[in-house]
């Protein structure tokens, strides 16, 4: 079920759940249309991952909690053994989805130990009384209620965790400043505040003026069509400008901080982000410019050792060889479209997270603030 949403622009947010009911913002259709998607099967919620409909790896680590809850509403009444076992085949199926952003992953697999750890207590319990209240605690309608509840943390740690990345950023917003963000890592990529975006709209908040340049990110147009769309509805000054025009802008003093996204930082600081963020990078070195790089926790893998190792997403060749509705290529041209690209560390000013701004050097660094969670 989907229906088309009238109000405030700033208010709308990527995913939420109410009454037991997921729904996303199909993000495909912004900025001409603002869709609200009711989500009504694990399939559908796959295919909305896929598909970008809620995109962003904070926001499609919360989804895909929500989605394995989702999955999982038939099973109510099945028994014990059955439920958990399709909550696995469940999780299995969700982060197959996308394999560059591990928020995906890593939320899922927090659910499934969820799960492991509710059942495994009916276990570890005496005798008597507590062994029937652990016996009920497995009942699966039980379990539901409390991976429902995982959901919801997960919802709201992210909320949290986005603020508090913002608090950590905000001193680099300076009065009059000119700020260059690639792709979205905004409100609409995560459950509010954004992770780039975060630092802006707290000093915005405060009164500070600032001019944010948008990068348009070909071939999908997420600057485009999402940053400067939620930018503009929150009242800040942002200023559309393709991918080609960053070196041009940078190189006339108009960009003094560079923020971006991540959907995953590897053990050694290498960050891979929508593609294009490699060559900001590059320019922001030349032209001696910060570049930070936002992201929570729950982004940073510790079992990747470098971003030689990060997988890169391949999409479709048809999102490069059509512009809109215009065909931009002959038919059939061969095309790649690497969705992403690995920026070295040594390449990265400072990681903003929730625990403060990290800097070099980071397998150390990222070691003391994120090895044990």
């Amino acid at each position: 079920m989907t229906e088309e949403y009238h109000g405030n622009p700033s208010e709308v947010r990527s995913v939420w759940y109410q009454d037991g009911e997921l729904r996303i913002l199909d993000q495909t259709q912004l900025p001409e249309r603002t869709v609200i998607e009711r989500q009504d099967s694990v399939e559908q919620v796959w295919q909305s991952i896929k598909e970008l409909k809620v995109r962003g790896a904070p926001a499609i680590g919360v989804a895909a909690a929500y989605g394995l809850v989702v999955g999982l509403r038939p099973y109510r009444e099945a028994s014990s053994e059955e439920f958990c076992r399709q909550a696995k085949r469940i999780g299995d199926y969700l982060i197959e989805a996308r394999p560059t952003a591990v928020n995906l992953a890593w939320a899922v697999r927090r659910m499934l130990a969820r799960l492991d750890e509710l059942v495994s207590h009916r276990h570890e319990v005496g005798t008597g009384s507590e062994v029937s209240a652990a016996r009920g605690a497995d009942r699966p309608d039980r379990l539901y209620a409390e991976l429902e509840a995982e959901a919801e943390r997960i919802h709201r740690e992210d909320i949290a965790l986005c603020r508090a990345i913002g608090e950590h950023g905000r001193p680099l917003i300076k009065p009059d400043i000119g700020v260059l963000t690639h792709c979205n890592a905004g409100r609409l990529a995560t459950s509010d505040y954004g992770t780039a975006t975060a630092p802006m709209y707290l000093a915005h908040r405060e009164g500070v003026p600032f001019r944010v340049y948008a990068d348009e990110s070909r071939p999908l147009l997420q600057g485009a069509r999402l940053t400067s769309w939620e930018l503009q509805a929150a009242g800040i000054d942002v200023t559309v400008i393709t991918d080609n025009m960053a070196a041009f802008v940078i190189s006339k003093g108009l960009v003094d901080l560079v923020i971006v996204g991540t959907d995953r930082v590897a053990a050694n600081g290498d960050v891979a982000n929508k593609i294009g963020t490699l060559g900001v990078a590059i320019l922001a070195r030349h032209f001696n410019i910060p570049f930070y790089v936002a992201c929570p926790s729950s982004t940073v893998d510790l079992e990747t050792p470098t971003g030689a190792e990060i997988v890169i997403e391949e999409r479709g060749a048809e999102e490069v060889r059509s512009f809109g509705l215009r065909r931009t290529t002959p038919p059939d041209m061969q095309v790649r479209n690497p969705a992403f690209d690995v920026t070295p560390n040594e390449l990265v000013t400072g990681l903003i997270t929730e625990r403060g701004i990290v800097s070099p050097p980071y397998a150390e660094r990222l070691q003391e603030l994120f090895g044990v969670r």
